[in-house]
């Protein structure tokens, strides 16, 4: 679909999404949501698509909600319509209408079947801040600001944030910055582990595309996938064992591929590999293993 909100731009395998609102310093708006969900159904589906960068245009990553509705930017009733409501006249929360749009992108990235980085370049707060929880990476400018604002909107946290910060930060930072919704600079996100590393505004995007070249020159797609989705899950699990019967299925699967033997052969050749399985058409038939009720 041609996009009104971001650019969906691929250059050597390597998928950049750019927020592009940057006279609104890429605040977020019903359309982004939906376009930024989009970007990534179109990227999976992809094969030729092995990595995705996401950045902000102009000085900002993204201010969070666009706040042009003023007092009733975040009241449902009046930016959907009345949401549904039961007999009794209370709320009807399984009304999809009541559903977070930041956690519909979150959860979107969460979801993705390639690896996704960071690359933020500015201010990242509310939203803006959300957001980046899901991605596997994230990379900042020196002029990189955050902020999990919520409390101090009158809010709570969205974007699925509340699962995703404790685990990205643990749970006592995730704590102090979501109780006191203050700003901090990339070098405090850096101590709190919320981001991987700074550079200088004219190195992000260059340090990110590096990144995303390691991976795709040097690893298989299909591996890296499974990677990506193996550690995110298993946060939740309750038991290592989780851990050992989905790393059991892939051991298996993968062993007998031949994405393995040309990574062994290659590396006895002392050559680079060539993996020839692309996502998402070769991956194992156990995948997504996730929709189980019980692993067999």
């Amino acid at each position: 679909m041609a996009y009104e909100t971001i650019k969906y731009e691929i250059d050597e395998k390597i998928l950049t999404i750019t927020l592009n609102r940057p006279d609104k310093l890429n605040a977020c708006t019903a359309l982004m949501e939906r376009e930024v969900v989009d970007a990534f159904d179109c990227a999976d589906k992809d094969n030729d698509v092995l990595a995705i960068i996401v950045t902000g245009a102009g000085r900002a990553f993204c201010a969070g909600a666009d706040l042009s509705l003023g007092g009733d930017t975040f009241d449902r009733d009046v930016r959907r319509g009345p949401v549904r409501r039961l007999p009794d006249g209370k709320v009807d929360y399984s009304d999809p209408m009541v559903s977070d749009g930041g956690g519909k992108i979150a959860i979107r990235i969460f979801r993705s079947l390639k690896p996704v980085i960071g690359a933020v370049n500015g201010p990242a707060v509310g939203m803006g801040a959300t957001l980046q929880l899901p991605m596997d990476v994230r990379i900042a400018s020196h002029d990189a600001r955050f902020g999990f604002v919520f409390s101090q909107r009158g809010l709570v946290p969205e974007g699925a944030s509340s699962w995703f910060l404790p685990r990205v930060v643990g749970i006592a930072q995730a704590l102090e910055w979501s109780l006191s919704g203050r700003i901090f600079t990339a070098e405090e996100a850096l101590a709190g582990r919320l981001i991987n590393r700074i550079v200088r505004p004219d190195e992000l995007l260059p340090s990110a595309r590096a990144l995303a070249v390691q991976i795709v020159e040097k690893t298989a797609p299909v591996s890296v996938t499974l990677i990506r989705q193996m550690m995110w899950r298993m946060l939740g699990a309750d038991d290592p064992m989780e851990a050992h019967k989905i790393e059991s299925r892939g051991m298996y699967a993968r062993g007998r591929s031949a994405d393995a033997k040309e990574g062994v052969v290659a590396f006895l050749e002392k050559r680079p590999a060539a993996f020839k399985d692309r996502v998402p058409a070769d991956l194992p038939d156990y995948f997504p293993w996730w929709t189980e009720r019980e692993y067999k």
